[in-house]
């Protein structure tokens, strides 16, 4: 069972929503589609549901095109942030609903009901209604009557956002089990790179319409294969540094300089841009090699046990992100210690040329 995207695209009004893409997505797995709001994470689910129709390029579904096919005919469950249960009903009616109308038959409805109640922990609240649930039960409903369908496609749009933080993480523990017990093909949209790694699977970055890079989260995450793809897996976003490399030696600024090795020295003399993430700043030196440069700091965010500090580097607006709480002057000079094998090479194109040497050992 799988979902073949063929150079599909969206385009609405003469404009561009989500550019010709090519997707292929195998059965039991768990895809996440990574991007900021406005990337084209929903437009490409509706795409996959069958809600739109491409403008360019086929959907195809265990092998049969079904590009013009209605969304009613598809086996496709879609779950959206707001969540929707029917008031009026109980647990146990609103997880049943899709199965009365597709006629199915009482024990077969009341078999599945059960499994999908007992695979969401909603066995003892079947016969509540959806306003005597709390937030996070009321999404497992949602979810559950997604389930019952036996739906060979699920997609889950920022189905956590609107849900407390203790809620949001007990659920992005169970919804990979629960991917895993189903069989389906699941794909959660999300803006949280965090939420991404946590579910793990494949993931799908996406910028303006585009899709990046597709393959195994961690490694997307380790290894982008442009500046995009590093920017939009990483909260807060990458910072960057024009660099240059001469000879065998790599020239950052503020005079800093190291030695080209392993891949960077396999690189021709010229300029690119160094890439480094926030959490890889620091306000002390624990490398030898470590490079420094002075900043000016412009904000500081507490998040009760770390420290984001926004950063002004010769116009370059940096963050970093520093464990502790500290007592910082606002507008001060401020030196921050980068270890350079945490930097990631990219060519003035964008595409990587060097990956950090600790993602290649990861």
């Amino acid at each position: 069972m799988t979902l073949d995207l063929q150079g599909v695209s969206k385009v609405v009004e003469g404009q561009t929503h989500i550019y010709s893409t090519d997707l292929t997505l195998e059965k039991g797995t768990m895809n996440v589609l990574l991007g900021p709001t406005s990337s084209g994470k929903t437009s490409l689910m509706r795409l996959m549901a069958g809600l739109d129709v491409p403008a360019t390029g086929k959907i195809i579904w265990n092998g049969e095109d079904v590009t013009g096919m209605r969304v009613q005919d598809r086996k496709v469950a879609m779950v959206y942030q707001q969540f929707i249960n029917y008031p009026s009903m109980t647990v146990y009616d609103n997880i049943a609903s899709p199965m009365k109308l597709l006629g199915a038959s009482r024990d077969e409805i009341d078999r599945r009901v059960r499994e999908s109640a007992e695979l969401m922990k909603l066995t003892p609240m079947l016969d509540r209604k959806p306003l005597e649930l709390s937030g996070g039960q009321q999404q497992r409903c949602a979810l559950a009557r997604a389930l019952v369908k036996n739906a060979g496609l699920v997609l889950l749009d920022e189905p956590l956002a609107n849900l407390d933080y203790k809620l949001r993480e007990e659920l992005r523990v169970e919804i990979p089990k629960i991917f895993e017990a189903s069989g389906a093909i699941f794909v959660y949209a999300t803006t949280e790179p965090e939420e991404a790694l946590l579910l793990g699977g494949n993931t799908a970055t996406l910028w303006e319409g585009r899709v990046t890079q597709f393959g195994e989260t961690p490694l997307v995450y380790r290894q982008p294969v442009n500046a995009t793809t590093a920017r939009v897996f990483s909260d807060p976003p990458m910072n960057f540094l024009p660099i240059s490399k001469t000879g065998g030696k790599i020239m950052f600024g503020d005079g800093q300089s190291t030695q080209a090795t392993g891949k960077l020295a396999e690189l021709a003399d010229g300029r690119y841009t160094a890439g480094f993430r926030p959490n890889h700043l620091e306000i002390a030196s624990h490398a030898p090699e470590a490079l420094s440069f002075v900043t000016k700091l412009a904000v500081t965010e507490l998040t009760g046990s770390e420290t984001f500090v926004h950063l002004d580097h010769h116009g370059e607006r940096w963050v970093g992100l520093i464990h502790g709480i500290h007592d910082m002057e606002i507008g001060a000079d401020l030196t921050v210690w980068l270890d350079p094998r945490h930097v990631y090479v990219f060519a003035e194109d964008g595409s990587l040329v060097a990956p950090a040497a600790y993602a290649m050992a990861a």
